[in-house]
C-alpha cells in the first residue's frame, strides 16, 4: 500500500504535538535578555510540578545516559557502593555505566520481572555500617516493560541511610511520580518520552539529604548539580549557552500536560490506553500458543509501553512498517529478540492512535500467517470504551 502518515509506536523518542514543533520552530532571542530567562523559570517550576516536588533542580543539555553520569557524579566517590536493582536491559546498563565511573556496584537483580521489596529489606539488613550509599532503580524499565512500586521500594529501606535514586525516564508523565510525598532522594528524566519533545534535555531533581553529599571527586564543574540548581543567570542552568528551542518546546508541552489536560488525567489516559493494549494481546494469546505479554501481573506492568512474546515479531515488525507505516518497537533485552516486540503507548497518544497500531499488528499477522486469537480489536475497543 502507498505510505500515508508515519505512526511512531516505539518507547522513545515519542511523537511531538504539533504545537510542540511550532513552539520550538522559532529563531533565537538574546539568550542574555530577560525574557528568555523569565520562560526558563517558569519551566523550571512547571518540571518540579511534573515530577511532584519543592526540591533542588539540575538541567543538563544531553540525553538519559547524561543524566545517569550526572546523578552518580554528585552523588558518589570512586570505591563508593551502590546497589543498584535492575529489572531489564536499561537497569543493567545502568549498573555498567555506574561501575565504569570507578564506583564499586553490586546488583540486585530481578531479571525481567518487577523488583521485590522484601529482597531489597533482606539485602540492606546486611549492611549495618550502612556502605551501600545508593539504591538506584529504574520505576519503568523501557526493555522488560516492568514498574517498580516505589512507595514500597522506600519503606523496604526503612532504617538505612542510601539515598533512594530513580530512574523515571520512560515513566515520568505517563505513570504517579511523586517525589516528595514517596521519600525519592533523586530523580532522572528526559525529554523525549512522557514529556513529548525531541531528545536533548536531561533533568536531575535532588533533595536536601542528597545536595549534603557536597562535591566529590567526580563531580567536575560540569556536571555539579548545585551550580545549575542554584543558578542566578539563564547560562548557569544549562552550562553554558542554553538550548533555545528545547526551552520553548518543553515550555509548550508543560503547559499541555500540567495546565490544560491535568497531570491526575494524563496519569488516566496513559493507563487506559495501557489496558486496552493488554487486552488485545490477551485476545491475541487465546490459543496461540507463542503470543503472551510479557509481563504477567498486571501491577507490575508499566504504563507507558507493553512488552510482547510473539513469533515472528521481527516479520511482523518490517511488514507494519512497509504496509501500513506503522514501526513498533525491538525486542530490546529479551531472551529471543526476533521473537518479541514492544508496544508504546507514551505522550501524545490517544485512542485512535492506540487503536490504529493494534489494527496494523493484527492486519500483519493476518498476512503473515502468525497464528493469533480472535477479538483483539474489540477486546481493546471495549476497554477504551469503559469509564476511567
Amino acid at each position: 500500500m502507498p505510505p500515508g502518515p508515519d505512526l511512531i509506536a516505539i518507547p522513545g523518542p515519542s511523537p511531538v504535538p504539533a504545537r510542540v514543533l511550532n513552539a520550538a520552530h522559532r529563531a533565537s532571542p538574546d539568550i542574555y535578555g530577560a525574557d528568555l530567562a523569565q520562560v526558563n523559570l517558569h519551566l523550571m517550576a512547571q518540571l518540579k510540578r511534573l515530577a511532584g516536588t519543592r526540591a533542588h533542580l539540575a538541567p543538563y543539555i544531553g540525553n538519559g545516559h547524561a543524566g545517569w553520569e550526572a546523578a552518580s557524579a554528585n552523588i558518589f566517590a570512586p570505591g563508593d557502593l551502590a546497589l543498584v536493582v535492575t529489572n531489564g536491559h536499561f537497569g543493567r546498563s545502568w549498573a555498567e555505566m555506574t561501575e565504569g565511573l570507578g564506583i564499586t556496584v553490586e546488583r540486585l537483580d530481578f531479571g525481567a520481572l518487577p523488583p521485590d521489596p522484601a529482597r531489597l529489606a533482606e539485602r540492606l539488613s546486611r549492611d549495618p555500617e550502612g556502605r551501600i550509599r545508593a539504591v538506584m532503580v529504574c520505576q519503568t524499565d523501557t526493555a522488560s516493560a516492568t514498574m517498580a512500586d516505589i512507595p514500597a521500594i522506600r519503606a523496604a529501606m526503612a532504617g538505612h541511610p542510601a539515598l533512594l535514586v530513580v530512574d523515571a525516564i520512560a515513566s515520568l508523565g505517563c505513570a504517579p511520580m511523586r517525589m516528595d510525598d514517596w521519600g525519592v532522594d533523586v530523580l532522572i528524566a528526559a525529554s523525549q518520552k512522557g514529556m513529548m519533545c525531541p531528545p536533548g534535555t536531561v533533568f536531575v531533581w535532588f533533595s536536601d539529604r542528597a545536595a549534603a553529599r557536597g562535591r566529590t571527586a567526580l563531580t567536575s564543574p560540569w556536571w555539579d548539580w548545585h551550580l545549575r540548581a542554584g543558578a542566578d543567570a539563564l547560562w548557569r542552568f544549562w552550562g553554558g549557552t542554553p538550548p533555545v528551542q528545547q526551552i520553548f518546546a518543553l515550555s509548550e508541552a508543560l503547559t499541555m500536560i500540567l495546565d490544560e489536560e491535568g497531570l491526575e488525567a494524563v496519569w488516566s489516559r496513559h493507563a487506559r490506553l495501557a489496558r486496552a493494549t493488554w487486552a488485545a494481546v490477551d485476545a491475541w494469546a487465546v490459543g496461540a500458543g507463542g503470543v503472551r505479554l510479557s509481563v504477567a501481573d498486571p501491577a507490575a506492568r508499566a504504563l507507558s509501553v507493553t512488552a510482547v512474546t510473539l513469533p515472528g515479531a521481527d516479520a511482523l515488525r518490517a511488514w507494519t512498517v512497509r504496509e501500513c507505516s506503522v514501526t513498533l518497537g525491538v525486542g530490546l533485552g529479551a531472551p529471543d529478540p526476533t521473537g518479541a516486540l514492544r508496544i508504546a503507548h507514551m505522550g501524545h497518544c490517544s485512542a485512535g492512535i492506540l487503536l490504529g497500531t493494534l489494527g496494523a499488528i493484527e492486519a500483519g499477522m493476518t498476512a503473515l500467517d502468525i497464528p493469533h486469537g480472535t477479538g483483539a480489536l474489540e477486546a481493546a475497543a471495549a476497554s477504551i470504551a469503559r469509564p476511567a
